[in-house]
């Protein structure tokens, strides 16, 4: 079976790259719009941004760019989960662990300059947290879901996190939560919650952060325009707050979403540096002396998620079933070779202290056609897979291996229907009922904590796109991960969380794999974050 399964991967992969056209010829953006300024910095996205809207999207292309216009309360070293100093010169929390205290950077103006204050926090605060809140524009089409994701749920709701948040002085923010929550310092400020312009954002209304209209933060580069499905062009922030910085004076986000027609306008020059190239083309960048393969910490889960309110896969039992007719070690190597590595966990191996000693679903096409007959489905049934239409760090190529899983549950009798939209509505009608029967997904970590990975997905509010799963001792489990302050009681409730989570088999960890990206040689200054994204403040190009 495992020769049987290779020789799939080696067909779909072989096709799915041959589709990609001629490496040796880039692809010409068509879209009309101004040139890229002269000597401008040029970014490789995979994608354009949903929005630039801070608090509303959690996809990867829309955070690269919403990290050059926006700064954040607390940064990061750069290439590391360590926290750092940013709007915020230093924080604290109340000795009952209820009330967490910023202190903010003064003298910093937006874009737009104004002034950055207390003020502007609590009014960016108030955009996601509260659904009432004038300027949230909920009523024509803002979700803020990342924020249930990691913060429980909205004002109002008895799952919220947040109490209240308030400007003490011009300096100074309060937080109040309903319980200790240590990585609270570090969720405030991932990447998802830039601070915006107030004054901007009720200039604008809806539009903030669209391609028609304004996106202004402190960050280092000021937005210019985007030119919808071809680039994103920004320029220098000539009073920013960090003294020489940044390096370059304009960066260009071009969209290009093949990642062969990426690595073939890096080798012509036409791109500086890019990322989630395949593992694959790793050979052909180290070929070539005006590139070099840069690599991002790897901190992420690429998934395959079962949507338990179809009829089919309403039981675990069908659930696991899928789990062991995927021979997940034979498709890791073959898509990622030595860049990826699987097993049940969701937490990543970075965190291994917190992982479960689940081991994996055993690989056995005979005990998952026996589970699938037990179940009431001796003949199979069919399935809707999704899979995304952009590369991901976590799935650089997601039709190839969606293929491979059809071609794998095919032998348990499931005929799979493979599907794929544009990637904003297919993050979005993910949420929507009836929802997709199952889906291509990952999740790269957005702070250094277990928390970020398991609240993110299976905490209250975060579980839409699985109908609104819930587990009350999962849901226990995790609320004491964020309460105790002991690491190692810390640790003992997430490996049981693990146990959990591996036994429902929702969310089948496939991979968690270290991103490929490439520069070419004059391009200095780079430091990829474990995140996905980082700023574009020290990077320069000779």
């Amino acid at each position: 079976m495992r020769r049987v399964l290779l020789s799939i991967v080696a067909i779909t992969l072989a096709v799915s790259l041959a589709n990609c056209g001629n490496p040796s010829t880039p692809d010409v953006p068509t879209a009309e719009g101004p040139s890229a300024p002269t000597n401008a910095l040029v970014f490789g996205s995979v994608g354009q941004p949903v929005n630039l809207r801070p608090g509303d999207v959690t996809d990867g292309n829309s955070l690269y760019v919403q990290q050059q216009i926006y700064n954040y309360l607390v940064g990061n070293v750069p290439g590391t989960t360590e926290l750092a100093p940013e709007l915020a010169t230093d924080w604290s929390a109340s000795e009952d662990g209820l009330t967490w205290t910023f202190n903010l950077r003064e003298g910093i103006t937006f874009h737009d300059g104004t002034d950055f204050n207390a003020e502007a926090v609590v009014f960016n605060v108030n955009r996601w947290w509260d659904p009432a809140f004038e300027f949230g524009y909920r009523d024509e089409g803002s979700l803020y879901e990342i924020w249930t994701d990691l913060f429980g749920g909205f004002k109002g709701d008895e799952a919220s996190t947040l109490v209240d948040g308030r400007a003490v002085d011009n300096s100074t923010v309060e937080f109040e939560i309903t319980e200790p929550f240590a990585a609270f310092p570090a969720a405030i400020s991932s990447a998802y919650f830039g601070m915006a312009s107030p004054t901007a954002i009720q200039a604008a209304g809806a539009s903030f952060g669209t391609p028609s209209g304004a996106a202004v933060g402190t960050g280092p580069f000021v937005f210019e325009s985007w030119v919808s499905g071809d680039r994103v062009t920004l320029s220098k922030f000539e009073n920013y707050w960090e003294a020489g910085m940044p390096k370059a004076e304009n960066v260009v986000f071009s969209f290009v979403e093949d990642p062969a027609a990426r690595l073939a306008q890096l080798r012509a020059g036409s791109l500086d540096f890019t990322v989630d190239l395949t593992p694959d083309q790793l050979a052909e960048i180290e070929s070539d002396p005006n590139l070099e393969a840069v690599y991002r910490p790897s901190f992420n889960v690429g998934y395959l998620a079962l949507y338990p309110s179809y009829e089919s896969l309403s039981t675990k039992e069908v659930r696991q079933a899928i789990a062991q007719a995927i021979n997940k070690p034979a498709i890791v190597d073959a898509f990622w070779g030595d860049l990826g590595e699987t097993d049940g966990n969701f937490v990543p191996p970075s965190l291994e202290e917190y992982r479960g000693d689940v081991g994996d679903y055993e690989y056995s096409m005979e005990a998952a056609k026996r589970a699938i007959a037990e179940a009431g489905y001796p003949d199979g049934f069919e399935l809707d897979l999704w899979y995304m239409p952009v590369s991901r760090p976590y799935f650089p190529n997601p039709k190839p291996i969606a293929e491979a899983f059809a071609a794998e549950l095919s032998q348990i009798g499931i005929k799979v229907n493979l599907q794929t939209k544009d990637w904003g509505a297919y993050l979005e009608d993910r949420n929507v009922a009836p929802g997709f029967q199952s889906f291509m997904l990952g999740w790269t970590g957005d702070y250094g904590d277990p928390d970020n990975f398991l609240y993110a997905h299976f905490g209250p509010g975060a579980t839409q796109d699985l109908g609104g799963y819930e587990n009350a001792e999962l849901l226990d489990l995790l609320d004491q991960g964020r309460v105790k302050s002991e690491k190692s009681e810390r640790e003992a409730v997430y490996k049981q969380a693990e146990a959990l989570i591996f036994e429902e088999a929702l969310r089948i960890p496939i991979v968690h794999s270290q991103p490929l990206l490439a520069k070419r040689t004059g391009v200095d200054g780079w430091a990829p974050s474990p995140f996905s994204s980082e700023a574009f403040t020290a990077v320069e190009k000779s």
